[in-house]
């Protein structure tokens, strides 16, 4: 399923009076977010935005410069949601098993979320530009640096093992994730979650804990 399979629902907001100028930006880039999800950025355009959000293409402009500019802003807000979401869920308990179940429901959480933001991060149409493919590579490896320090502090693994184990640890989260909402839909969320995180645990809890290994150590 792309983009653009997805309809804009509810129609243009009425226009309405002055608004604080932060509270209209929320309000254009909540409107820019649906427009983009539905159509994706090409096809998108300032008109539909400022239709979309009961505006004037005026206003529209005299918060963002240019719609590549409402991307970019889009684009970073969303980012910094799902690395938000997965930060929470490696703070959220101290135990790893469900460590990494949370981490990866953080990402079928995000995935699953009525707005569609994961598509513009996951399945952009514009990631020929610099700008935007910076912002999407951001989440991965943001995301796995976060997961890296977890295994690298309990594991004592090298760097570079404890981050190429975390990539690979967040693309099973963000693909299976996205598999799931396009072609699983007899698969609850907490089913699929239990089975991708099982997968995951299994594996990652084959490597032993410092203190784990300090106890087999002569003393």
């Amino acid at each position: 399923m792309g983009i653009g399979d997805f309809a804009l629902g509810g129609g243009a907001r009425p226009r309405g009076g002055r608004l604080p100028r932060r509270e209209r930006r929320a309000q254009l880039l909540e409107s820019a977010l649906e427009v983009f999800v539905a159509q994706g950025y090409h096809a998108a355009a300032m008109d539909d935005i400022a239709e979309r959000a009961g505006v004037s293409k005026p206003v529209l402009y005299q918060h963002f410069p240019g719609k590549l500019d409402l991307y970019l802003a889009l684009l970073d807000e969303s980012c910094a949601a799902v690395i938000a979401q997965c930060r929470e869920a490696l703070a959220s308990t101290g135990d790893n098993k469900l460590r990494v179940a949370a981490a990866i429901k953080a990402f079928y959480d995000y995935v699953a979320a009525e707005t569609g933001a994961f598509r513009l991060v996951f399945e952009s149409d514009l990631t020929s530009e610099p700008a935007v493919r910076a912002q999407v590579e951001r989440v991965t490896s943001e995301t796995a640096e976060l997961v890296a320090d977890v295994i690298r502090d309990d594991t004592g693994l090298p760097d570079e093992a404890a981050r190429l184990l975390a990539v690979s640890l967040v693309g099973m989260a963000q693909v299976s994730a996205r598999f799931w909402l396009s072609e699983t839909s007899g698969i609850t969320i907490q089913q699929a979650v239990d089975l991708v995180s099982g997968l995951a645990w299994r594996g990652i809890r084959g490597y032993p804990k410092h203190d784990e290994q300090d106890e087999g150590t002569p003393a």
